[in-house]
């Protein structure tokens, strides 16, 4: 299937997201569609596959024109759309969510539970997953789920497969998976639209790129006839520099301690501390239990046990509301379901982490609230219409840099960073390094779960490694390579 997308502009009330974008696809390729967080990628995909109304362009699919009204027409037609925010119903099984509206029924008219299984079965298979059909979604972690939805995709038979953000939660095992998956379906002739800002993946799996800036076609190359900085440079308009900003690191004294924490069939035993000023990054395989220990040190593991340390004096963090109060902040994996409340303006996403500074005696002070998220806006360069745009409609840098800015005048003492950048565009995620190395220059310490290794050892100053809930060790910069970390985080032995 070929795909031409002309002039295609689109408007929401005074706001255009598009104007005049372009976008062409071959059959048989694995084509990258690149641009900075708010550039108009997803839009773009959207009309394409009728979530969305064009205002204007021209869309030719074989060279037919086509506007497709709904999603499911655009299914029927060969293309599917595995959108970054998974679509998926958390009550329901694997199986259920990967039949709903397609379910096989016996002559009675019943559902035939286990050929849906079976089938099912040698989908997830086939992607190398080892997830059962009959678990609910709900049991499952974030990588898992993606997992589900793309094995969701190849169950349509599509010849067009629009994959936004497919990794973002995907372990280094489970990319490598994936990746061989779109390879093989690139052999059968099926075309892939790959948006990512990982510009790894890009250059190791896609044949052209496309770039986006503010709406607008900027061009197309072959990925042989490009390389990081051409790309950045077309997507920004500028150079950006070293991708991990150096910084002087002074690291004093050590501020978080943990002793022999342990939570009953997730982790076991997890000992280690995090210095004043330093950025220890922990590693590990998906469900090795890394989010689960930093749960734990927050106040979320009601039955975890052992000690955890502030300053050489013990604190007991029952919930976190305790953890906050000890100084400990917490920026989670998932920013659009705990992090931020979407609905809310950006003053308030701010200020209720905030009561405590801009309140006396119970009665919220105004003026020191609007001047609180002022400078938090200023400060973090959160681009908006102003302090009372909804966070749901900012572009993901800029919803991250939102909950910097409320955990940030917390004043926290240690900072857990649990997938900083993830869906962050590479401009924003430069933002948020600089961000990560002020905080660190402040003294704060810092803890850093990232799955993207090249960012654990870009920012790091130490990496912890957990596999299977233990800490398999703790490797100073000088030591902290790609094939260390992942000998370790496969339960390997390091050769001294």
């Amino acid at each position: 299937m070929e795909i031409i997308m002309k002039e295609i502009c689109k408007a929401f009330a005074s706001n255009k997201v598009l104007k005049d974008a372009g976008f062409s696809l071959n059959a048989g390729e694995i084509h990258a569609l690149m641009g900075e967080n708010g550039a108009g990628k997803s839009t773009l995909m959207k009309i394409l596959t009728g979530v969305y109304t064009k205002d204007s362009g021209t869309i030719l699919v074989d060279g037919k024109e086509v506007c497709y009204k709904s999603a499911r027409e655009a299914e029927k037609a060969g293309i599917v759309f595995i959108h970054q925010e998974l679509n998926v119903l958390f009550d329901l099984t694997v199986e259920e969510n990967m039949f709903l509206g397609k379910e096989i029924k016996n002559k009675c008219g019943v559902c035939d539970k286990p050929r849906m299984q079976k089938e099912a079965n040698a989908i997830l298979e086939r992607l190398g997953v080892n997830i059962d059909p009959r678990q609910r979604m709900n049991e499952l972690s974030v990588g898992q789920q993606q997992m589900v939805e793309i094995a969701k995709a190849l169950m349509a038979d599509a010849q067009v497969i629009i994959m936004d953000e497919p990794t973002a939660a995907l372990t280094q095992s489970e990319t490598h998976v994936l990746f061989e998956v779109v390879k093989s379906l690139r052999k059968k002739g099926v075309s892939i639209v790959y948006i990512s800002h990982r510009m790894e993946e890009i250059f190791e799996l896609c044949d052209r790129i496309t770039i986006l800036r503010d709406g607008t076609y900027v061009g197309t190359k072959a990925i042989r006839d490009t390389d990081m900085n051409d790309v950045v440079k077309m997507m920004i308009g500028r150079e950006i520099g070293e991708r991990y900003p150096a910084r002087e690191v002074q690291i004093g004294a050590p501020v978080l301690e943990v002793r022999h924490l342990t939570c009953p069939n997730t982790f076991e035993d997890v000992s280690f501390e995090v210095h004043a000023g330093e950025v220890l990054g922990v590693s590990g395989l998906m469900g090795a239990g890394r989010t689960e220990i930093m749960q734990a040190i927050f106040g979320n593991m009601p039955h975890a046990t052992g000690q955890i340390l502030l300053n050489g004096t013990e604190i007991h963090n029952t919930d976190p509301h305790t953890a906050i109060k000890n100084g400990i902040g917490f920026i989670t994996e998932d920013r659009k379901v705990e992090g931020l409340m979407l609905e809310e303006s950006i003053t308030k996403n701010i200020s209720l982490a905030n009561l405590g500074r801009i309140s006396r005696q119970g009665v919220l002070s105004r003026e020191q609230e609007q001047s609180l998220v002022q400078r938090g806006i200023k400060e973090l360069r959160i681009r908006c219409s102003s302090a009372e745009q909804t966070c749901g409609s900012l572009s993901g840098g800029n919803q991250q840099k939102v909950i910097f800015a409320k955990w940030m005048f917390t004043e926290p003492k240690v900072l857990i960073l649990d997938e900083p950048t993830r869906g962050v565009d590479i401009g924003a995620k430069k933002e948020i390094y600089m961000l990560i190395n002020t905080l660190a220059a402040q003294g704060v310490a810092i803890i850093m779960v990232s799955s993207e290794l090249p960012e654990v050892l870009g920012m790091s100053d130490r990496v912890m490694v957990v596999h299977e809930g233990h800490v398999t060790g703790i490797l100073p910069k000088e030591e902290a390579t790609q094939e260390n970390i992942m000998i370790l985080a496969t339960g390997g032995t390091r050769n001294e």
